[in-house]
């Protein structure tokens, strides 16, 4: 008899985070899923500007996204974020997964600095993706290969970004038996 389908809830109608997650959970923690994303604030700034500040967000994210759907068995929240380093901004996501048992998982992606250009924008004000649209000549690139994808010329687009993060944040899931 096959395993019931659990459900995962994605605090986001992200595309590139969609898609993260569900390769994420099919390389780790194979089975039978119902993903389904919606969108919940993350109550930080639109354009987190420090590493506390973005995991605030994706722990915001997945807590709002449990609160709206309380009946999944898994909710998963991601959120970029930069910070400033030695005169530049670095670029990364943080993930956190929340179990129907209230277990969490938690993981950052790589990072990577930023071209001054769009380092100038953040400095302004202006959001990652906006920023990366106006430098480039793009149209909601965040939802398609995103700043990363950009500048590697698609060897790393967004969900390649935070799909190996997914799978670390669900380590805790795959070792039950262990505490975290």
């Amino acid at each position: 008899m096959a395993a019931p389908q659990k459900t995962v809830v994605i605090a986001s109608n992200s595309i590139p985070k969609t898609k993260a997650t569900r390769e994420g959970f099919a390389q780790l923690l194979p089975g039978s899923y119902e993903f389904q994303g919606i969108s919940v604030p993350s109550n930080v700034a639109e354009q987190p500007f420090s590493d506390e500040e973005t995991l605030s967000g994706a722990t915001n994210r997945a807590r709002n996204a449990q609160k709206e759907l309380p009946n999944a068995d898994f909710w998963v929240g991601i959120e970029g974020g930069v910070e400033p380093r030695d005169g530049s901004i670095f670029n990364f996501a943080w993930i956190v997964v929340i179990g129907k048992d209230g277990k969490l998982g938690r993981a950052r992606t790589a990072g990577y600095f930023l071209p001054e250009k769009t380092c100038e924008l953040l400095r302004q004000g202006v959001e990652l993706g906006h920023a990366d649209d106006q430098i480039f000549g793009q149209t909601n690139s965040k939802n398609k290969k995103g700043s990363v994808g950009i500048l590697t010329d698609g060897v790393v687009d967004r969900a390649d970004f935070y799909t190996q993060a997914v799978i670390l944040a669900l380590i805790p899931f795959k070792n039950a038996s262990l505490t975290f």
